[in-house]
């Protein structure tokens, strides 16, 4: 869940500050909280076969998206949930909860909330077609500053200084040490970091279409009212109650624990999305190798997102090695074979290994105590290789502690 919002703010940090018209259009629309009003021109100049616009298509696309989805959360009274407890599993800081939501919200029910997360699918989609092409060619750096990328969270029409990307890296982001005032913060963007937002746009479609798969009603309505606490959910008047071990918000909030787990148990509502989840997972190995790709084939060195072992990494204190290129694309051969069931996912109570493959395509319900426990998997079992430490043996002598750095940074 901490990663969460570097992701988010990954996805805004790409704008053009180039000569031409389009370049210092997309910049404007960014820094200005304009990005999702400007996509359909942006797409228009996509269509005359552009890549910079088709880039800045994606982009503005993608952070309207974003901008939207939140509008909705914050539309309905979203925030983290109300315990320091459960922001401490979340990796949230705990002063955060207190902030504020929308302090006149507006109900949701099951429907709703699937409408907002489709919505934000297609969104997702259509940026990842437009810097598909913005990726086939085009020899364009887009410099901009990620501090300057601003979003109009809450739909007020404004942007103010807590909805910059600068406010979500300084107060959400668990940074050892920000740059310093005064330095040059810009990336450029090219051509092979098109590649890297279009995979992007599958890390974040896959867990939402795969939520969108199953029938989730009766969780929702046991335990989002921790989410949006004045929606309108059925337990929202009772987040405190009797106290019964330790107060009544804490207890409450244990209670509602245990509810989640009875109720995560999800029926498959949708089985070719479910089975579309596995095609879209496999599309980010695809889309990092073509990312890799075009990366090792550049010949300059300006302000790379992600550079190649012959180019500066602004990341501080973790340079890219070959050594790390080939660790991170046999880390990619070995999750394909996981999704194409040539290797087996490991379980604690059977010799055999579980088929993800099989899951994917065949499963019509996803119960998860029950595949944690044992029986739940019993369909989806397979004699075969498992995976083992040896499966990402390169991965983890490179990586080591750091691997999350470096799958959040190469996607």
């Amino acid at each position: 869940m901490r990663f969460i919002p570097l992701t988010l703010a990954l996805f805004a940090l790409a704008a053009p500050v180039a000569a031409d018209e389009i370049g210092e259009r997309l910049v404007h629309v960014l820094e200005s909280g304009e990005a999702g009003a400007s996509a359909a021109a942006f797409a228009e100049a996509c269509a005359a076969d552009a890549p910079e616009a088709c880039f800045a298509a994606g982009l503005t696309g993608l952070v309207g998206g974003v901008e939207r989805f939140s509008q909705g959360l914050y539309r309905h009274g979203a925030m983290a949930p109300r315990m320091p407890a459960a922001a401490m599993m979340l990796g949230i800081d705990p002063a955060m909860v207190s902030a504020p939501p929308n302090p006149h919200p507006e109900p949701l029910d099951y429907a709703g909330l699937r409408a907002l997360l489709e919505d934000f699918i297609v969104t997702l989609d259509t940026a990842r077609a437009h810097f598909e092409i913005a990726a086939q060619q085009g020899d364009y750096v887009l410099p901009i500053d990620p501090m300057a990328v601003r979003f109009d969270i809450n739909g007020d029409g404004r942007v103010d200084e807590a909805e910059t990307l600068a406010f979500f890296f300084t107060a959400l982001l668990d940074f050892d040490e920000m740059p310093a005032e005064g330095a040059d913060t810009h990336i450029g963007f090219d051509r092979a970091d098109a590649w890297w937002f279009a995979g992007y746009t599958q890390i974040v479609a896959a867990p939402v279409d795969f939520l969108l798969a199953h029938d989730f009603s009766a969780f929702f309505e046991a335990v989002m009212h921790r989410v949006f606490p004045r929606a309108g959910l059925p337990m929202q008047d009772y987040v405190a109650g009797g106290a019964l071990v330790m107060d009544a918000e804490s207890d409450a909030f244990i209670a509602d624990v245990i509810a989640a787990i009875h109720t995560a148990d999800f029926p498959v509502a949708d089985p070719a999305r479910l089975s579309g989840v596995r095609e879209r997972l496999k599309s980010i190995t695809r889309l990092s190798r073509s990312n890799w790709q075009a990366i090792l084939a550049e010949t300059d060195d300006d302000r790379e997102l992600v550079p190649s072992p012959s180019q500066t990494s602004l990341m501080p204190g973790q340079s890219v090695t070959q050594e790390v290129v080939d660790a991170w694309l046999a880390a990619l051969d070995s999750v394909d074979a996981l999704l194409d069931g040539d290797l087996l996912v490991p379980h604690w109570r059977f010799r055999q290994g579980f088929d993800l493959r099989a899951y994917f395509e065949t499963a019509t319900e996803t119960d998860i105590v029950m595949l944690l426990a044992g029986q739940g998997a019993l369909p989806f079992l397979a004699d075969g290789p498992i995976a083992d430490a040896d499966s990402f043996a390169a991965a983890n002598a490179v990586f080591g502690d750091d691997w999350p750095i470096f799958a959040l940074w190469f996607n």
